[in-house]
């Protein structure tokens, strides 16, 4: 039995990635799967915040967020529900 698009039922579908998508980024990808498309960015500055200033680590912030629309139904932002979107983490440099 075959799927609809032709694919075995233990086949995955084509992976693509187009590097430097975002040209105003310092890297970014896009992935494409299907009909899934992923935006992946990438910035770098030299700074870390005040309180870790001279301790000889990073910071690194990531986030994550859909766009309205992306799941069929329109989806809220996460921004109007008033939580905050970005996880933090530190890394040593």
């Amino acid at each position: 039995m075959s799927r609809p698009d032709g694919r075995a039922p233990d086949e995955l579908r084509p992976v693509e990635f187009i590097t430097d998508f975002v040209r105003s980024a310092t890297g970014s990808v896009l992935i494409e799967q299907g009909e899934t498309r992923v935006i992946c960015t990438a910035s770098a500055v030299e700074n870390v915040p005040r309180w870790m200033a001279g301790q000889g680590r990073g910071w690194v912030t990531a986030e994550y967020g859909m766009l309205p629309a992306s799941t069929g139904d329109r989806k809220q932002r996460d921004v109007t529900k008033g939580r905050p979107t970005a996880h933090r983490r530190e890394s040593s440099a």
